[in-house]
C-alpha cells in the first residue's frame, strides 16, 4: 500500500507479473490476489509491514523502502536491488521560528515525534544526544504545534507538507529508495524461482539507471 504503490506496479509488470483485475477495484477490501502467474500471488500490505511478512517468511520476495529495512534491521531480509523508485528521505524537520538556544548542537536531551524511533535514536546518539522518542503512525507535523515534541524525523519528499506546517527540514538522516527483498532461507531453497525472479527485477533496475 502507499506512495511506492504506483510505481512499483510498471517495474512488476516488466518483471512479467501482472496483478489480476481485483487489484485495482479500490472498493476491494481483499488483501491477497492472484496474477498472470500460477507461482505467483501478490499480498498488499502497509510498507512498515512488508518487512516483517518477508522476514517472518509468510511472503517471499517484497518491496519496500530502504527507511523500513533499515529501522527493523530484520537478519532474515536479503536486500538485493535497489529499483530507484519511491525515492525521498528521511529528515528531521522543527519549527522554523525555533529559538537559536535551543539549536542541536547545544542540547544534550531532546524529545522527537517518530514512525521510526529505532533509526532516530541511532541518529541523534551518534551526535551525543539522547532522545526520548514519541512514537506516532502519522499527522507527524502535528505534534510540535500542539507541544508534543519541538522537533520529529519524518519523510521528506518536496518538502510541501513542512512548510504548510510551518516547519523547516534541519538535518537529512538518510536518502532513501524502494527495495526489493527477499527472505534468505526461501532464495535458498527456491533456487530455480526466486532466483531467477530477483535477476530479472535487477535487469529492470539496471536498464532505468541506464536510461536516466
Amino acid at each position: 500500500k502507499g506512495r511506492i504503490l504506483d510505481e512499483a506496479l510498471p517495474v512488476m509488470k516488466a518483471a512479467g507479473i501482472e496483478p489480476e483485475p481485483g487489484f485495482f477495484d479500490k472498493s476491494n477490501r481483499a488483501l491477497e490476489f492472484a496474477t498472470n502467474r500460477d507461482d505467483v500471488r501478490l499480498i498488499r500490505v502497509r510498507a512498515f509491514d512488508v518487512a516483517t511478512f518477508v522476514a517472518h517468511g509468510a511472503a517471499q520476495i517484497g518491496i519496500v523502502g530502504s527507511d523500513v529495512i533499515e529501522e527493523f534491521g530484520y537478519s532474515e531480509l536479503y536486500a538485493p536491488v535497489d529499483l530507484g523508485i519511491g525515492q525521498c528521505r528521511l529528515s528531521v524537520a522543527e519549527p522554523k521560528d525555533a529559538d537559536p538556544a535551543e539549536a542541536l548542537s547545544a542540547l544534550s536531551h531532546v524529545r522527537v515525534a517518530t514512525k521510526y524511533p529505532a533509526l532516530a535514536r541511532r541518529w541523534f546518539a551518534a551526535r551525543g544526544v539522547q532522545a526520548e522518542l514519541v512514537k506516532l503512525n502519522g499527522a507527524m507535523e502535528l505534534a510540535p504545534a500542539l507541544g508534543l515534541s519541538r522537533r520529529i524525523v519524518d519523510l521528506v519528499s518536496t518538502g510541501k507538507t513542512l512548510k504548510e506546517n510551518g516547519l523547516v527540514e534541519t538535518e537529512t538522516i538518510m536518502d532513501i529508495s524502494a527495495r526489493l527483498i527477499v527472505n534468505r532461507a526461501a532464495f535458498k531453497m527456491m533456487s530455480g524461482t526466486l532466483p531467477a525472479l530477483v535477476e530479472r527485477f535487477r535487469e529492470i533496475a539496471g536498464a532505468s539507471r541506464e536510461a536516466a
